[in-house]
């Protein structure tokens, strides 16, 4: 595969509508009025799909899954495209996923993944066990931080330290970060089991899927030198198995989705990294309990007739 750029910032989302507390919001918060679209293979839909788990949401929020590979341009699902339609005539982007849906109207809610994670946790998960620990109070400031340390830190430097394209010192610039991020949370996780308190908070989230990224899908891009130092973190690396067997985490790891949707993506270069794999995932999700809460990949539910 020749060599390709770096992944283009993401635009915007298309919509952002939020659920409020009441019936003047419009979109307001009722069991099975709206419907979640993932594809777990993408990192977004994974840390939704795990958020939504967690708080136990599977009767007041039903889910569809879709496939692991976007069969339309775009990164877009066919599946996706009544929905957006609705939501905009002739919408001219692509159907992505995740997609919030509202099944009255047929209509997109939103595409802003930090949203739908918010609203899953402050309108789905309040009667849950542990729900409310998901954003500990007092604790929002520190989830962001620990957001930013993942897409800045790790992924991002993890990019750039595998791109084929740059030149040995911007590799070597980007590995030192990509280091010096995970020797942080290797500190952290020595002293504690999970990143904020007692239990999986949404910090825990976003660090885990982002640790399944990093040797599902950067790793490859690697040298094996750099793999084996990514490696040598055993705190963390032992974080990242103990999640995969939490029933929450692991029973949404899709290991052959995620390659068939990297490689029909990526236009880079795969590297010695690629044949040292860090974590045997599959093991370890194995002991997790299997999904019943999610409806297969199907077609979007129709719109109802007669609706706006």
């Amino acid at each position: 595969m020749s060599a390709a750029p770096l992944s283009p910032v993401p635009p915007l989302p298309s919509f952002r509508g939020r659920i409020g507390c009441d019936a003047g919001s419009g979109y307001y918060a009722t069991a099975r009025r709206y419907r979640l679209h993932l594809s777990t293979s993408c990192p977004d839909c994974l840390r939704i799909a795990i958020t939504h788990s967690l708080l136990g949401a599977g009767e007041a929020l039903p889910v569809t899954l879709l496939p692991a590979v976007p069969d339309a341009p775009g990164d877009g699902y066919t599946a996706l495209r009544d929905l957006y339609e609705a939501a905009s005539h002739h919408h001219p982007g692509p159907a992505t996923a995740p997609v919030l849906s509202d099944t009255w109207t047929g209509r997109v809610v939103s595409t802003h993944t930090l949203d739908i994670l918010s609203d899953l946790v402050r309108h789905f998960g309040a009667h849950a066990p542990g729900g409310n620990a998901l954003c500990p109070p007092g604790a929002e400031a520190e989830v962001e931080a620990v957001g930013r340390l993942c897409e800045q830190g790790v992924n991002d430097a993890a990019q750039r330290a595998g791109r084929a394209g740059a030149d040995a010192t911007e590799r070597r610039d980007a590995l030192a970060g990509l280091l010096r991020t995970l020797g942080s949370l290797e500190w952290r996780l020595a002293h504690q089991e999970f990143l904020l308190d007692d239990g999986p908070s949404a910090a825990d989230v976003h660090l885990w899927a982002t640790l399944v990224q990093l040797d599902t899908v950067h790793r490859l891009h690697l040298d094996a030198d750099a793999v084996h130092r990514v490696a040598g973190h055993p705190h963390l690396w032992a974080y990242a198995r103990r999640l995969a067997a939490h029933p929450a985490f692991g029973r949404h790891l899709d290991l052959d989705g995620i390659a068939r949707r990297h490689h029909a993506r990526c236009r880079g270069l795969e590297a010695a990294g690629a044949a040292v794999q860090i974590l045997d995932w599959a093991a370890h999700a194995a002991k997790a309990e299997p999904a019943g809460f999610m409806e297969p990949q199907h077609a979007v539910h129709p719109r109802p007739s007669g609706s706006a």
